[in-house]
């Protein structure tokens, strides 16, 4: 193994590991009220691509972060979209078209 793969499976374990709290207190709290919509939207479209980027690369380090970090991010990311809607009065389900 390659110095190069070692750092990006260490950069890899530690920007992925970082997303865990955030993701264990929020699955544990259902408060995602400090949590920005368009920020982990963006974030999460951010990981996708250089999942993609690695996968054209072919560079291992890449895909096993990336692939770890999208789950995590999409699960944040979900229960947002769950629980934001619950603490605004729309029961899961309900477009907000729907609202009178």
């Amino acid at each position: 193994m390659q110095a190069s793969d070692i750092l990006g499976y260490l950069a890899g374990t530690l920007t992925t590991a970082a997303l865990v709290p955030q993701v264990w207190r929020t699955f544990r709290t259902k408060d995602v009220s400090g949590i920005s919509l368009r920020m982990y939207t963006i974030f999460t479209i951010g990981i996708a691509v250089w999942l993609a980027y690695g996968f054209l690369l072919k560079e291992m380090p890449m895909l096993v972060a990336n692939s770890v970090s999208l789950v995590l991010a999409c699960t944040v990311l979900a229960m947002k979209l769950r629980y934001g809607r619950q603490r605004l009065g729309y029961p899961v389900g309900h477009g907000r078209t729907q609202q009178r």
